[in-house]
């Protein structure tokens, strides 16, 4: 009896998980239009990206430096690609809460992201390296 007892338990608690739904195209622009949001991976702080109209989005590592870039959805993913790079770099989105997590590739291996707070403010650019 107890082990179908922590057995309805275990599935009771794993299946919300598995049965995450990814956000559509519609709904991460909704939730991201006009944000800038800051991105953590294992607690520690990742990059920071504000969310600009038409698909238009700005990265930064938290460096200073920012990439512009788009975004479009293919299939599950929400893909972006950036002024520095020509390979797309694709993520799941899901809506946890009152925040976003993404995975990498939908790779439960690779990079997930957490959102760890947002913003209307506009993200730090730092200009072009400059030098002597």
């Amino acid at each position: 009896m107890r082990f179908a007892v922590y057995f309805a338990f275990l599935i009771a608690t794993v299946t919300p998980v598995l049965a995450e739904t990814p956000m559509s195209a519609a709904e991460f622009d909704a939730y991201t239009q006009g944000k800038t949001l800051y991105f953590y991976n294992d607690g520690q702080a990742y990059g920071v990206e504000q969310y600009l109209p038409n698909n238009r989005v700005r990265w930064s590592f938290l460096d200073g430096e920012c990439k512009d870039g788009t975004w479009y959805q293919s299939g599950e993913f929400i893909c972006f690609v950036y002024e520095d790079r020509e390979d797309p770099q694709c993520w799941t989105f899901f809506k946890q809460g009152n925040s976003l997590r993404a995975l990498f590739e939908d790779d439960p291996n690779a990079t997930e992201l957490y959102e760890a707070g947002n913003t209307d403010d506009e993200m730090l650019c730092l200009g072009p390296e400059v030098g002597v």
